[in-house]
């Protein structure tokens, strides 16, 4: 008997097909406890961005626990990671004067940013605004308000009403946000969440026009905007967020996964000057009663920091800037596989392959294995492609090598009939 409870599992299926344990990891590559190796085609879930095995990393977290492996920073008090490191994010912030919030991961980000957005407009006299829009396929992790946020139904259901105040609209429809802005009522929507490029939703890039067309409407309804770059940020669309590639200027970013490459559990929430203003006024005596006993973490913070040097002496985010086209050479390819519906790609160094019978998404995963690949469901089945900014073009053309080998299992093959010369009237 299993006693691991996996997220996202159908622990029965598991308990009967066994689990696929890994033991080790290089660059691109993972290697199973059997010694089968694959190349990792989603980067362990978005984050292992740097590759596996990066021993300057395992330094810096050893180096910092011997020192001083961690201490509260509630109140006034403070490590020196953890202020080098929101120094060093404020200076690659697409915002003026960011303020640094961290966090454990993703969903503690969101959750912040949510209770931040509702708490800035209580502090300016407008308690009423507590409403927050989210997006149709959109993913927010799966805390209380990222699960009431979220756009894939199945993530939310039979839970109950978790965190009030929260809608959804068309993820692709600007008009759809103004509707909802105007039927909630402007004087009581707090803010609108929205991944710059759709992740776990199955990687959906914006439509043309979208972005900045939502941004103009957070403005004219003085509507809080926040990016959930959890997945986007720290380089994976090639720029350090993809606030600053399509110019978004949010009030805040929400952050995790890339900022430690997944070598320790830590996010942020990067606070523009708009919304940390009233908590910053000299003489101003506000708390804000909010935090996590991990937030700032001294060696996870002293990781983040060897993990941005690394990024930046090895030039990563250009590297994951060039993917984005290889990706679209080899991956896009798959889009005429007969299994296949269509490849959502070009914006990043990340794809999606949606798959006609979403049904089949779990037996793609493990063909994906037999053929050296690894890749995970998502969305409404589709699967995701998001390696390391350290892969190679011939990575990227193996792992759709892989992919394709994977979904001709799929696909019934067509035998002819003896009686027939195989015309068709």
């Amino acid at each position: 008997m299993n006693h691991l409870w996996h997220p996202f599992a159908d622990m029965a299926a598991v308990e009967k097909a066994g689990e696929f344990v890994v033991d080790s990891g290089d660059g691109v590559w993972i290697t199973d406890v059997d010694g089968n190796r694959y190349l990792d085609a989603t980067a362990g879930l978005w984050f292992a961005n740097v590759g596996h095995g990066r021993a300057e990393l395992a330094d810096a977290a050893a180096r910092q626990m011997r020192k001083l492996a961690a201490y509260s920073t509630f109140g006034d008090v403070a490590t020196r990671p953890t202020l080098e490191l929101a120094e060093r994010l404020a200076d690659i912030s697409p915002m003026a004067d960011t303020k640094v919030f961290f966090t454990s991961g993703g969903s503690d980000s969101v959750e912040t940013a949510v209770k931040l957005a509702r708490r800035y407009w209580h502090e300016l006299g407008k308690p009423d605004r507590t409403h927050v829009i989210g997006r149709g396929f959109g993913y927010h992790g799966m805390h209380a308000a990222g699960t009431s946020l979220s756009g894939l139904p199945s993530n939310k259901a039979d839970h109950g009403t978790l965190f009030p105040d929260t809608a959804t609209v068309t993820w692709d429809d600007p008009a759809d946000l103004v509707a909802a802005i105007e039927r909630l009522t402007p004087e009581r929507v707090a803010a609108f969440i929205c991944e710059p490029v759709i992740g776990a939703g199955g990687v959906m890039p914006p439509p043309p026009g979208y972005l900045a067309e939502v941004r103009r409407i957070c403005r004219q309804y003085d509507v809080l905007f926040i990016a959930d770059e959890v997945v986007t940020g720290y380089g994976r669309l090639g720029h350090w967020f993809a606030s600053g590639r399509f110019g978004l200027e949010p009030d805040m970013i929400v952050t995790a996964k890339g900022l430690t490459s997944g070598y320790a559990p830590m996010g942020a929430v990067l606070v523009g000057p708009r919304v940390s203003e009233p908590f910053f006024q000299p003489g101003g005596g506000v708390w804000w009663r909010h935090g996590y006993t991990y937030s700032g973490h001294a060696m996870c913070a002293a990781v983040a920091l060897a993990n941005l040097d690394l990024i930046e002496r090895e030039d990563l985010i250009r590297s994951a800037a060039s993917l984005e086209g290889v990706i679209v050479e080899h991956v896009g390819r798959l889009a005429a596989h007969p299994a296949v519906t269509e490849v959502r790609c070009g914006v990043g160094a990340l794809a999606g392959v949606q798959l006609k019978n979403a049904a089949s998404a779990q037996d793609a995963v493990r063909a994906a294995r037999a053929h050296g690949v690894s890749t995970r469901a998502m969305g409404a089945g589709a699967l995701q492609v998001s390696p390391a900014f350290v892969a190679t073009g011939a990575d990227v053309a193996r792992i759709a090598a892989g992919l394709s080998a994977a979904l001709d299992t799929l696909v019934e093959p067509h035998i002819p009939d003896p009686r027939s010369d195989g015309a068709s009237g």
